[in-house]
């Protein structure tokens, strides 16, 4: 692995006690630069960090230790747990979002993000259903890393899941609203399309169907989720 760049952040805490790390949650900065970024992962007054951050050459910040509670994933959840920043490790991605010029990520800091996310998938208990993204824990509020990061290149390489094979189908949205909530998300059971119902849809297309993300539950969607469930861990 490309050597880590030192640089500590006082944003961080204790790991509650008896949690297993077994999220792997992937961010991208939304910021203008890089430089800007790091700059306020380690401002203590941001009250923000991550365990790294990944710039777009490829370099490598280490900003907490994997053994404490970073602050990056705020109010989310996922399969029943809203302390997201207690059981997982946060990788932050320089890329400028959609707020200000969302574009694709460049091999060598996909590269590095792989080399770093296997050394971490090797120290700690994370299934390949929870290598996810902030979208898939915070879908009202987040879209990142987005529709242009690679998820099926990180799964080609050991990290996370990707549905390879799918076989469309119909299905309620009650039916789906239920399917979502198996594989982690966090859904209204109410059988209706509501507008929360709708964001989950679209955090699950946004990673595992990012040609559209519409918050439609049409077949395609829904045998994707179908072929990920059937390799939950």
């Amino acid at each position: 692995m490309a050597s880590l760049i030192e640089c500590p952040t006082p944003n961080h805490g204790p790991r509650p006690a008896g949690v297993p790390v077994d999220i792997l949650l992937l961010h991208y900065t939304g910021m203008r630069s890089g430089e800007a970024a790091l700059d306020r992962l380690i401002d203590a007054e941001a009250k923000v960090s991550a365990h790294y951050m990944i710039d777009e050459d490829g370099s490598i910040y280490r900003l907490v230790d994997e053994g404490r509670r970073a602050w990056h994933a705020g109010v989310s959840a996922w399969a029943g747990s809203t302390d997201v920043n207690g059981r997982s490790i946060g990788i932050e991605l320089v890329n400028p979002g959609h707020e200000f010029g969302y574009r694709a990520f460049p091999e060598p800091q996909m590269a590095a993000l792989i080399d770093l996310a296997q050394g971490i998938l090797a120290r700690h208990p994370i299934p390949a259903s929870r290598v996810l993204g902030h979208s898939d824990v915070a879908p009202a509020r987040k879209q990142d890393p987005g529709e242009l990061f690679d998820w099926p290149r990180l799964a080609r390489a050991g990290i996370g899941l990707w549905p390879e094979r799918a076989a469309p189908r119909t299905a309620p949205v009650g039916e789906v609203q239920a399917l979502l909530a198996r594989f982690g998300y966090e859904v209204p059971q109410s059988g209706a399309l509501d507008e929360a119902t709708a964001a989950v849809i679209a955090a699950f297309q946004r990673h595992f169907r990012p040609a559209r993300f519409d918050g439609v539950p049409d077949a395609d969607t829904i045998g994707r989720l179908d072929a990920l469930i059937a390799r939950l861990d």
